[in-house]
């Protein structure tokens, strides 16, 4: 043992403690939440249209275990936005937040349990991306990013629900998990270059998401998408992050691709689906098979081109030379690529993104 021996760096995991996954089993939301911590009131945030939907069965399982509630509505992820909902959360004096809903009330309810230091349960009604399960949060600023908040302490699933969503959003789940195969080789080359912390078991996890669907989309393009087994990848793509204490098993130059898009056109495509059009050019730049992903993507019924989520050529172009920018500190295959407008366009015109 040498005396100058470097320490490892600590390295924390933070993992759901309990997911469920039924079918047809809203009803028993009041009895998962009574499992987990026996919480006497809770703050549930969501959008207008899921409470038109679930609101009357949430509650009814609520009562049920004589639990208290107090609905927030969720608008948007404007900071602005957030820091009034957490005052009005912190009023509650809740023992827990649970965000239930697509992305927007996910994340909210996961910033906010993370600042007011409460246990945070997911209850997702879309598969659309891998944020059911991981502890990062979406967040729309002058650079749209991820940044780490809570892992939830539970993950509730009624896939009856998730099947009633629109048949776009969960191919665009699929979109995120193929994302992963980008985002390991990124991590790889971030650990060969400037030796940052790689973690085997995060990495593989992830790349096991995405072969799930890479590996099962002829059959879902004969059969129909599977939500079970899509929902199932998702929440592993977002345990392996919470296992790596970052995004990285998950989120590589093909995110920063998407969170540049955010950036020059907000809210055009979903997140899953800007993903897994990024993927295919990524692919190409890393010397993948960027063609089977193509392939997978329209197996699954998920856009390969700009044109299908109503993208121009010259927003691809803008968001593939920008996007390094947002994130210098994260070492993915833009920093050697090095795009500019002539790079960008070459790229996205051999891979038909444009």
């Amino acid at each position: 043992m040498t005396k100058n021996h470097d320490h490892m760096k600590s390295h924390r995991m933070e993992l759901p403690r309990l997911i469920e996954i039924g079918e047809k089993n809203i009803g028993d939301f009041g009895r998962f939440l009574e499992s987990l911590n026996n919480p006497k009131k809770v703050s549930l945030i969501s959008g207008t249209n899921v409470q038109k939907v679930l609101k009357k069965s949430i509650e009814k399982s609520l009562k049920s275990k004589k639990i208290q509630f107090i609905w927030h509505t969720s608008k948007d992820n404007q900071i602005t936005s957030l820091n009034q909902m957490e005052k009005d959360v912190k009023k509650d004096r809740s023992d827990l937040v649970a965000g239930i809903g697509g992305g927007r009330s996910v994340d909210t309810a996961k910033m906010i349990s993370y600042s007011l230091e409460k246990p945070f349960v997911s209850l997702p009604t879309a598969a659309s991306h891998d944020g059911m399960a991981s502890p990062f949060v979406s967040v729309k600023s002058d650079k749209p990013h991820s940044i780490v908040a809570s892992a939830p302490m539970g993950v509730f699933v009624d896939i009856d629900v998730i099947k009633k969503a629109p048949i776009r959003l969960l191919a665009s789940g699929c979109g995120d998990l193929v994302a992963n195969i980008i985002a390991v080789k990124d991590w790889e080359l971030g650990h060969k270059k400037t030796n940052e912390y790689y973690g085997r078991y995060a990495a593989d996890l992830a790349m096991m998401s995405a072969k799930i669907v890479m590996e099962n989309s002829s059959e879902f393009a004969k059969k129909g998408l599977d939500a079970r087994v899509i929902v199932e990848a998702l929440i592993s793509a977002g345990v392996a992050s919470c296992i790596a204490g970052s995004s990285r098993p998950c989120s590589g130059a093909e995110h920063l691709f998407s969170h540049a898009l955010d950036k020059i056109v907000p809210n055009v495509g979903l997140h899953g689906e800007k993903c897994g059009i990024g993927s295919i050019m990524m692919a190409k730049l890393q010397g993948g098979d960027w063609k089977k992903i193509v392939q997978t993507l329209k197996d699954v019924g998920a856009p390969t081109t700009a044109k299908q989520i109503g993208l121009s050529s010259d927003y691809v172009i803008e968001a593939l030379v920008i996007a390094q920018d947002l994130r210098p500190d994260r070492y993915t295959i833009l920093k050697e690529a090095k795009m500019n407008n002539k790079k960008a366009k070459e790229l996205a015109k051999v891979t038909k993104v444009i």
